[in-house]
C-alpha cells in the first residue's frame, strides 16, 4: 500500500484516520455536539467536490459534517499494489477483476465512524458514494440514522444506465499532465454536468486543479467501477434499509440515469424520492438550498429513541 508524499502532510483541517490497513484522509465542519452526518463521494472523485460552502451550510443546520477520501482516492491509501481491471474485463462485468466491493467501501465509512468515536450517523452519498452508502444502511443499522442516496441506483442492469455518451467517460483514463487532466473534467462535466442549471466554469476549473494537485490516481476510476459490478444488483439488499431515506436524482442526469433513482425509492420502504428538473450528474450551486432542505427534513424523520 502506498501513500503519496503530499498525503504525508495534511493541508488545513484534514486529518487521517487509521481503518484496518489504510489511512482515511478527513475533515470535519460545525460543531462535535451536533449530529453527524458523513459525506461520501462517488467514482475516482475526491471529498472536495463537497464544496467547502456546501459542507458548511449544513453545518450551519445543525450538523456535525463529516468528508473524506475514499480508498484509492486523493489523500487516503491508494491501493497500487492491486491490480488494474482492463477495459475487457469491465465491458464483459467480470467479477473477478475486483479487488475490493461496495461493502469494503461500506466498511470504511463505519471504519470512519468508530475512528472519530460516533455511535451513529446521518449518512449521505452522491454517484458512487449513494451505493456505498446504501450499504451502511443496509449492512450496518445500528450505525446509521437517516440515509440519502443522491445520483445513485440499485445496481440493476434495467434502471440507471448510462447514456452511450456518458458511458465512454467511465472507460476514459484522465491525461497525466496538469493542464490536459483540467480540460478532461471540464469536458467531463459539460456532458454529463447540469444542463438546467448555469455552470462556473472557473469554479469546475478550481476543482479540478486542487484535484491534480491533491493527488491524481489513474488506476481509481477502473478499481472503483469494478467494485460496483462486482457488487451487482444490491435491490435485495436495499429492501432490508429501515433507516428513513430520502432518494434525490437529476431529471436530466446521463450518467446514472433518472430510472436509476426511481428504482431505489422503490426498494427502499418508506423513502422518499426528489427528481430535480434540470439537475445532471453533479451538485449544482443553485440547487444546494433544495438538496440542503431536504436532508435536513429528512433527518428530522430520526426518532433518537429507536
Amino acid at each position: 500500500m502506498t501513500h503519496s508524499a503530499s498525503a504525508r502532510s495534511a493541508r488545513a483541517g484534514e486529518q487521517f484516520a487509521p481503518v484496518g490497513e489504510l489511512e482515511l484522509c478527513y475533515d470535519t465542519f460545525g460543531d462535535r455536539a451536533d449530529p453527524a452526518l458523513v459525506l461520501i463521494m462517488g467514482l475516482a472523485t475526491q471529498m472536495i467536490a463537497w464544496r467547502d460552502d456546501f459542507c458548511a451550510m449544513l453545518a450551519g443546520r445543525g450538523f456535525f459534517v463529516v468528508r473524506f477520501d475514499n480508498r484509492d482516492v486523493g489523500r487516503s491509501t491508494k491501493l497500487n499494489h492491486l491490480p488494474v481491471p482492463t477495459r475487457g474485463q469491465l465491458l464483459r462485468r467480470d467479477k473477478r477483476a475486483a479487488s475490493y466491493t461496495l461493502e469494503d467501501m461500506a466498511l470504511d465509512a463505519v471504519g470512519l465512524l468508530d475512528h472519530l468515536e460516533i455511535e451513529r450517523a446521518h449518512i449521505a452519498g452522491a454517484s458512487m458514494g449513494a451505493m456505498i452508502a446504501q450499504m451502511v444502511a443496509a449492512n450496518h443499522p445500528d450505525r446509521v440514522l437517516s440515509l440519502v442516496s443522491i445520483m445513485g441506483s440499485t445496481g440493476s442492469r434495467w434502471a440507471g444506465q448510462p447514456r452511450l455518451r456518458a458511458a465512454k467517460l467511465l472507460l476514459s483514463v484522465p491525461p497525466a499532465d496538469r493542464n490536459g487532466f483540467v480540460d478532461h473534467m471540464i469536458k467531463t462535466f459539460t456532458i454529463i454536468g447540469s444542463p438546467g442549471f448555469e455552470r462556473d466554469e472557473a469554479e469546475l476549473r478550481w476543482l479540478a486543479q486542487t484535484t491534480f494537485d491533491r493527488g491524481r490516481n489513474p488506476a481509481a476510476g477502473s478499481r472503483q467501477l469494478a467494485a460496483i459490478l462486482a457488487t451487482g444488483d444490491r435491490t435485495r439488499a436495499l429492501s432490508r434499509i429501515t433507516a428513513p431515506t430520502l432518494v434525490i436524482h437529476g431529471s436530466a442526469d446521463t450518467l446514472v440515469r433518472p430510472s436509476g433513482g426511481r428504482a431505489t425509492a422503490k426498494a427502499i420502504a418508506g423513502s422518499r424520492l426528489l427528481e430535480i428538473q434540470g439537475m445532471g450528474h453533479d451538485l449544482p450551486r443553485e440547487a444546494w438550498p433544495e438538496i440542503t432542505d431536504a436532508i435536513v427534513e429528512n433527518a428530522a424523520r430520526v426518532t433518537y429513541s429507536a
